[in-house]
């Protein structure tokens, strides 16, 4: 799936989210909430996205007696656009489940949180001013004091406890906004797992090509005296200036003391020739230095003791073969015809 995008879950707990802010349209949004000993029961003014509700008229009467302002819908111009506000929000939250991109939740999100912010601060705005601007002339005045009601929760006014919280339809919006949050963080978790893998994918593929570039390395390898053994004879090798080595295109390496071996090897089909990405013979004038024995010049002689009785060193080149045999009984050839002569 397209990290860019949200899943089928994701998109319909959007749209879910998003259809449930209808229910502000048919419930009240906020409500508070007061408690007085000659009103035990409590008195309820509940708001609405459009209009208000509950005892508006009795809390206005005992309001006025210390100088508040008549609560009416016309004093909450908010009360004009709220309903469009809140279409908006459906419509966008609509729009980010039909296209699922994790861009546009984010914008619904974003929107959302500072849409609000502005409520509570345009809440509080009212408040402040429902409780600090009085009537100098109300019956009642008490000198410095305030009756600002609570942004949320609890607050002494006089001898009336007032209390302040989401309604219905507000816990709705907390609901539906919490959920809209939800799948966000969801995804960006299954997003940022699925980065990880990614990561751990792509750590995995490059470690293991450059084991792969190690491991197939076609780069022949010193011989170790008394430590390694021929390949073929299964003998230690004990002498770095005969033999060679057949290196696989898998990296794998064959050690053989002596041509004969290497050779023989070859003949018995220990590896096959398609498998095989280098075959060098060491230089007999050069201690673990090695020759391609396509290029490589075999010098035989009875005056080479190699160790399984081939007498064949290579070298570099003719001149170097050459200036070897000089004064000695020798033969020339190159690999073809080494490999043709020995058995």
């Amino acid at each position: 799936m397209n990290n860019n995008h949200l899943s089928i879950t994701s998109r319909i707990l959007v749209a879910f989210a998003s259809g449930a802010l209808i229910a502000v349209f048919f419930l009240p949004a906020w409500r508070i909430d007061l408690f007085a000993p000659q009103y035990p029961e409590g008195l309820t003014m509940n708001i609405w996205i459009n209009g208000l509700s509950g005892d508006v008229d009795i809390i206005n009467g005992l309001n006025h007696y210390i100088g508040m302002k008549h609560i009416t819908v016309d004093m909450f111009p908010e009360f004009k656009f709220l309903p469009y506000v809140v279409g908006f929000f459906m419509l966008l939250g609509m729009i980010v489940a039909i296209t699922g991109r994790r861009k546009f939740l984010f914008i619904y999100l974003v929107l959302s949180a500072i849409g609000g912010l502005l409520a509570m601060y345009d809440f509080y705005r009212w408040g402040y001013d429902y409780g600090h601007n009085l009537d100098p002339k109300a019956p009642i005045q008490v000198p410095g004091l305030s009756y600002q009601p609570p942004l949320i929760g609890h607050k002494r006014l006089l001898n009336f406890d007032s209390y302040s919280f989401p309604d219905v339809g507000g816990w709705v919006v907390l609901a539906a906004g919490s959920l809209a949050f939800l799948v966000w963080f969801v995804e960006w978790y299954r997003h940022r797992r699925s980065v990880r893998k990614a990561g751990v994918a792509t750590l995995v593929a490059a470690t293991f090509t450059l084991l792969s570039f190690t491991s197939c390395s076609t780069k022949p390898e010193p011989f170790q005296v008394g430590k390694d053994e021929c390949q073929f004879c299964k003998m230690s090798i004990t002498d770095t200036r005969f033999g060679g080595e057949i290196i696989t295109k898998k990296g794998k390496i064959y050690k053989f003391d002596d041509m004969h071996c290497m050779i023989s090897f070859l003949k018995s089909g220990g590896e096959a020739e398609k498998d095989i990405a280098k075959k060098v013979a060491l230089d007999f004038e050069k201690t673990n230095d090695f020759i391609d024995v396509s290029s490589a010049v075999f010098v035989t002689s009875p005056e080479l003791k190699s160790p399984m009785g081939s007498h064949t060193a290579a070298f570099t080149n003719k001149q170097a073969a050459e200036n070897y045999s000089k004064g000695k009984e020798t033969a020339l050839a190159n690999w073809p015809e080494l490999y043709s002569k020995l058995q």
